[in-house]
């Protein structure tokens, strides 16, 4: 779409306006900016895909808040944004579109920048310890030195009521997962209330992504979420160089590797352990492809600016496509044999279940967005590498309960298997990657997007005037995700809760940045 054209649809005239590739910046009035967000989302239709600030002070610019929206099919991103100078506060559009809520408490908690007319803006992420008038990503905050420890109580929901009680649970659990409290108000069994308190594993990803050379900015990127390495280095590649189709595989291996683990989890919380048992070993089966490949079990090291490092040579691919056939049919027959239990069925049916209007309202990506009807997919909306030229639908259910999110995965692995074969297939000869140092513009914005098995993953850089990268905001889709739990819960007895917290699988590290 011409810039032009994008201004007469999309942004009006007298806003000044600059494209850099595929991102649209246009600097909006403060006292206009609620107004101009409603009209993109709200008119337009327009996706929310991340909201965030930089600190520009020592360049004389103040503080800036960029609002990031995706036009699906057109691969472009509308980003007004407004300038803080010599003032703290900016007007929250949260009351109008509640997926911005936990952007600007983030913006509030980080950047000490106050959303005036938020209806819930207590911090997030920091924790009671962290004291409240000290702000890590602004550019005077030194992260090498140790804060003074402060003691501000956190203040959770309340549910009055007779027969009404709290149960507390975490942050340390059972097992080897991830810390976070989750504090239920029940009655009986029956929860009432759920609110999830995370920010245990915060680890200063984004003031780290402030200093480190390129090259371990890469590797930083694969260190965000575990689980989803290659896929959030791809993003952040993607924000700094366009990359070779190769990524496809590897993409796509993640995305199997983590939908086999999570059925057979799913299965195995309902009791039924031959699901889990096999979900275990399909999962296996691919990460040793995922070694073979590309020396890492999680695919580390595989992605570099200007392409990827690890190339697939003829012979090896056709194994792999011989694999996948073998894989293809015993996949099948564990699922066929599980659908004739009807004790799993029956306990996966209804429960968790999220209504679409909360999820739309919250802006839900991903498997969770798409076990409700959403049907949005970055692969075909904002089509990368070599989506664009593959043939795959998007994996859709309904009902939006811990089956439909069980299908979901299920749809997704068949559709990923169908994308491996066709870019085997397809494979063409040719550099994997493009030698030299990658040279930046000065004073620009860059996005990246790509389909995580979770959901979508957002980078957002910033360079200065010499081409270097001051500031990398990192979404990814749990910290969307994760808002919505509670309301999957409510309404669920106890036992049921770690069913449709493994319906979800959400990352703690990937929204605890």
């Amino acid at each position: 779409m011409e810039l032009n054209k994008i201004i007469e649809t999309y942004i009006a005239h007298h806003l000044g306006v600059k494209r850099e590739g595929n991102v649209v910046t246009a600097h909006v009035p403060v006292e206009h900016i609620v107004a101009v967000c409603n009209d993109l989302y709200f008119e337009h239709k327009l996706q929310l895909k991340t909201l965030t600030a930089t600190d520009e002070r020592e360049q004389g610019e103040g503080f800036k808040i960029f609002y990031v929206f995706g036009v699906p099919g057109e691969n472009i991103f509308v980003v007004p944004f407004i300038q803080l100078i010599n003032k703290q506060e900016f007007p929250s559009i949260t009351k109008e579109i509640h997926g911005a809520s936990g952007y600007e408490r983030k913006i509030r908690s980080f950047f000490g920048l106050e959303p005036v007319g938020h209806p819930q803006p207590q911090q997030i992420l920091l924790h009671e310890n962290w004291p409240a008038d000290l702000f890590p990503l602004r550019k005077d905050f030194n992260g090498q030195e140790r804060p003074v420890e402060a003691n501000t109580p956190y203040e959770f929901q309340r549910v009055e009521g007779e027969g009404i009680y709290e149960i507390p649970v975490g942050p340390v659990h059972a097992g080897i997962i991830e810390p976070g409290h989750f504090r239920f108000s029940v009655a009986g069994e029956e929860i009432i209330l759920l609110e999830a308190k995370l920010g245990y594993t915060h680890k200063g990803i984004e003031k780290l992504f402030e200093t480190l050379p390129l090259e371990k900015k890469v590797r930083l990127s694969e260190r965000v979420s575990g689980d989803t390495s290659f896929t959030h280095s791809l993003a952040f590649c993607q924000a700094v160089e366009k990359l070779a189709g190769m990524d496809i595989l590897f993409s796509e291996l993640e995305r199997l590797a983590n939908h086999f683990n999570d059925i057979g989890f799913i299965m195995s919380d309902t009791g039924y352990s031959f699901g889990g048992s096999h979900g275990a070993r399909l999962r296996e089966r691919v990460m040793q492809w995922n070694e073979r490949l590309a020396g890492s079990r999680f695919l580390r090291g595989v992605n570099a600016i200007g392409g990827v490092t690890r190339d697939i040579t003829p012979d090896v691919g056709n194994k792999l496509l011989a694999d996948l056939k073998k894989l293809w049919t015993d996949f099948h027959q564990v699922i066929e044999i599980s659908e004739n239990s009807s004790s799993l069925l029956n306990r996966l049916q209804g429960t968790g279940k999220l209504d679409a209007r909360i999820a739309l309202d919250h802006g839900v990506t991903g498997l969770a967005g798409r076990a409700v009807g959403l049907e949005h997919d970055a692969r075909i909306d904002y089509p990368y590498a070599a989506y664009d030229r593959l043939q795959f639908t998007i994996a859709l259910e309904n009902e939006g309960d811990v089956r439909s999110r069980l299908y979901v995965r299920i749809k997704e692995v068949y559709s990923s298997m169908a994308i491996m074969r066709q870019s085997l297939e397809k494979m063409a000869d040719g550099e994997i990657r493009v030698a030299g140092e990658a040279t930046l513009k000065p004073d620009s914005h860059a996005i990246g997007i790509a389909e995580g098995w979770r959901g979508d993953i957002v980078y957002f850089v910033v360079t200065n005037s010499v081409g270097s990268i001051t500031r990398v905001d990192v979404r990814d889709p749990s910290f969307i995700n994760w808002t919505v739990l509670g309301h999957a819960a409510k309404d669920n007895v106890i036992p049921d809760f770690p069913l449709i917290n493994k319906s979800f699988n959400l990352s703690y590290s990937g929204n605890d940045l």
